[in-house]
């Protein structure tokens, strides 16, 4: 594989200096790009995208032709697992993903068969062995999967949720069969991640969209447990560097130094938790990754440069910050101010890696 010509993003993920704060943006290529929506229409629709390995290169490497970001991030859906499991997957314009059969007994749970990434997703390990190709040791590729937790919600609830009552009545009511269900997700997920590092990928995320949702104990219990289990059965060495993990939990604020226990490199922060104070929760732990507001970005490019900079402020000098948004960006935004984002990160934070190496 080709030598990384930028490696700033791995850098911090690990804790080693760099040059400046690296910064990348979860959904960078998605909506708000017009390329992406000629794409999506040349692809005919969002599945197809993702099912199309050099479509989803395309996407992927959209937003690195605009901006100076320091990490690619594959282009697929968290869905594809249970879609993968024979869970029937499709998204209606304007409602997104649902799924024609749902999880709602234990026999439900086990008839899912479990999952053989090299056989049942081979376009998305196809997909990041053509970005990395493409890429060709530009900045490195991160590739990511949703958390068990997180996917056990679409599969019982059918589709996306305000209250998430069947997710829960099912993990009160049937917590055996809840936990079969995790246990059988954790496995794929770690499959999966595992497939994309073998493939190529440089770094992963998981993606605890929905673990916010629980109280305390079954946030402990149903969400962090089994993306513990996840991270201990991923391959955390290729291509001779460190595969760096993130975990990110969308208001996970309450269980910081839990997450940072998990055996994580870093924690993914929503945009609710002061960077400074997490940093002094569990900084010396794990790197930190985060944590604008994306609404900032339908400000003015003052605001954007002033919240950038009060966010780099807080988490002060030293290494180990991955700058980011607390959530994907929305399609709304206007593609220029993304630019004004990704340039005062790194024009800003120079001054908080005086005397590093790049």
């Amino acid at each position: 594989m080709t030598a990384l010509k930028n490696d700033r993003f791995l850098r911090a993920l690990t804790g080693q200096s760099a040059d400046m704060t690296p910064v990348w943006m979860m959904r960078q290529a998605g909506r708000y790009l017009p390329e992406y929506r000629a794409t999506r229409k040349q692809a005919g629709d969002f599945l197809s995208l993702c099912k199309s390995p050099e479509l989803a290169c395309e996407v992927t490497l959209q937003p690195l032709r605009r901006y100076a970001m320091d990490a690619a991030i594959l282009f697929s859906d968290i869905l594809t697992i249970p879609d993968a499991m024979g869970q029937g997957l499709y998204f209606t314009e304007g409602e997104g993903p649902r799924f024609r059969k749902i999880v709602r007994t234990e026999a439900d749970v086990l008839a899912l068969p479990e999952l053989n990434t090299a056989r049942d997703l081979s376009y998305v390990t196809d997909a990041v062995s053509v970005i990395r190709r493409e890429l060709n040791g530009s900045v490195p590729l991160i590739g990511f999967s949703g958390s068990p937790w997180t996917l056990a919600t679409y599969m019982i609830e059918g589709s996306g949720s305000k209250d998430f009552r069947h997710a829960k009545s099912f993990m009160y009511n049937q917590p055996e069969a809840m936990h079969l269900l995790l246990d059988k997700l954790a496995r794929a997920v770690a499959d999966y991640l595992n497939a994309q590092i073998a493939a190529g990928a440089q770094a992963v995320q998981i993606f605890d969209t929905w673990g916010g949702v629980l109280s305390t104990p079954a946030y402990q219990q149903f969400s962090l447990a089994y993306m513990k289990k996840v991270v201990q059965q991923l391959t955390r060495v290729s291509e001779g560097r460190e595969v760096p993990v993130i975990l990110f939990t969308k208001n996970g604020g309450l269980w910081l130094e839990d997450i940072a226990d998990s055996g994580c490199d870093c924690v993914g922060l929503d945009w609710t938790i002061d960077i400074g104070r997490a940093r002094a929760r569990i900084g010396s732990k794990v790197s930190l990754q985060g944590n604008m507001d994306p609404s900032i970005l339908y400000a003015t490019p003052q605001s954007i440069r002033a919240e950038v900079g009060r966010i780099l402020q807080d988490f002060g000098p030293g290494n180990g910050h991955v700058f980011n948004l607390g959530h994907g960006i929305t399609p709304d935004v206007d593609p220029q101010n993304v630019a004004v984002f990704v340039e005062s990160v790194h024009e800003l934070s120079q001054q908080y890696h005086q005397g590093n190496a790049g």
